[in-house]
């Protein structure tokens, strides 16, 4: 009779042999994975609300939290307005330099899931925004929150990428240069 014991539980934080070549297809697609439900949902989300509220429009019209539609020519809180062509030059400069972090394995500390979580979600939020400024001229903004400027499903997801990475870095040694 064979064994039908279930696997351990899988450690996320350790890191994946990366000259396996398994290993190597298994880190791409947790990271491509990643990046493509971060730019499918915000590429949806955007269409939703392009075609539903007006621009400018408001829901609700007050309160802390609110799903506003604005269209930003800008980058993160409205700076660099009108500069489309170098945002994306910005922009596909950054997301080739992710890809290759995540292909090149050349930071350790990114070499578990987790890492691999943090580049899939940096990329896809750097794609999903890359898309809006090449296709529509400026990116479609919804998300309000009190005092902050509004804000997609990209830009969340490659902030907290950027901040899963930093705390991996962190915790890693690397930055005490140990």
């Amino acid at each position: 009779m064979q064994n039908c014991a279930l696997p351990a539980k899988p450690n996320l934080t350790e890191p994946v042999n990366p000259t396996s070549l398994m290993a190597r297809i298994n880190n791409l697609g947790i990271s491509a994975l990643v990046m493509a439900l971060v730019v499918g949902l915000d590429q949806l989300t955007k269409h939703l609300v392009r075609t539903y509220i007006s621009l400018s429009e408001a829901i609700p019209s007050h309160g802390f939290f609110q799903i506003i539609h604005a269209q930003n020519t800008g980058a993160a809180f409205s700076i660099f307005q009108n500069s489309i062509p170098i945002l994306i030059v910005t922009s596909s400069t950054a997301l080739l330099f992710i890809i290759w972090i995540t292909v090149s394995h050349k930071l350790g500390f990114l070499e578990n899931t987790w890492g691999r979580i943090g580049l899939g979600l940096a990329a896809g939020g750097t794609l999903g925004n890359l898309i809006d400024r090449a296709y529509y001229g400026s990116v479609t903004d919804f998300l309000r929150a009190g005092p902050w400027p509004a804000f997609n499903v990209a830009d969340s997801s490659l902030v907290v990428g950027m901040i899963l990475i930093a705390f991996l870095y962190l915790r890693s040694g690397q930055a005490a240069g140990q």
